[in-house]
């Protein structure tokens, strides 16, 4: 690999919207270190279809609820990028989540401390601790949700740590201008993905109600949301920065 290629650190890679962002930024020539949690089949998966699109991928696990883990991350983080002949990386996309249903009078402290621990504060802590090892002009993308925007009863926990993430990007983007660092926010729609037990993949009452709710007529699929960010990360869009970018093909307007 050369020095000059562009290298993104993506979390929760091996599915869903981070599998598709994984080898939407490969197409582009970008190379991958993404995590996963446990299952290693679907990540060496990944890994070797962005080969196949031209660009190499590291995969290593991560429990992104688990603060206390980051800083040996990061001395395997150094490791991957030597192996990539490189000293720091270019893209943060913090994609990693966990989904909850619960209205907000039943749901539990406990419930409530692990959305927490994933949406908010390992996605804090996790920049906190990768922005040393992200070279100057470099971008992140966090990734939040449509339920930010409109409501749907049973999500008020998760919603609310993603309108945190929102609040923090613009944060991001403010504090670390002077490294010519951007950040934005990327809120997905629903998506036909195993994300929610594949809710809305799955069920077809649920995803008619979507596709209802939603003025290009289809509930969202992983391919409508990673080339956005691959796209999103690209100098053509070095100078947005700072924003709330919705990709729900209209939904609930």
């Amino acid at each position: 690999m050369t020095t000059g290629t562009r290298i993104a650190i993506v979390t929760g890679g091996s599915r869903g919207l981070g599998r598709s962002t994984v080898l939407n930024l490969a197409r582009r020539g970008v190379a991958s270190i993404f995590t996963y949690h446990s299952n290693r089949e679907e990540a060496d998966k990944v890994v070797a279809l962005a080969k196949a699109e031209g660009a190499e991928a590291i995969a290593l696990q991560l429990d992104t609820a688990d603060a206390s883990a980051f800083a040996a991350f990061a001395e395997s983080l150094k490791q991957a990028l030597t192996t990539l002949g490189a000293e720091r990386f270019d893209y943060l996309v913090n994609n990693a989540g966990t989904s909850h249903h619960n209205a907000i009078a039943t749901t539990t402290a406990e419930e409530l401390d692990g959305l927490y621990n994933v949406h908010f504060k390992g996605v804090f802590l996790l920049t906190q601790t990768l922005l040393p090892l992200m070279n100057d002009g470099g971008r992140i993308v966090n990734i939040s949700s449509g339920l930010t925007r409109f409501s749907a009863p049973g999500s008020a926990a998760y919603a609310s740590m993603k309108g945190a993430i929102e609040v923090l990007t613009r944060y991001l983007a403010r504090e670390l201008g002077e490294r010519g660092i951007a950040a934005n926010t990327v809120a997905p729609g629903a998506i036909a993905t195993d994300f929610s037990g594949g809710m809305v993949r799955d069920n077809p009452e649920v995803n008619r109600m979507v596709a209802s709710n939603t003025a290009l007529g289809r509930a969202g699929e992983p391919e409508d949301i990673g080339p956005m960010i691959a796209a999103l990360l690209s100098p053509e869009n070095r100078w947005v920065n700072g924003q709330r970018i919705e990709v729900s093909g209209g939904m609930l307007l």
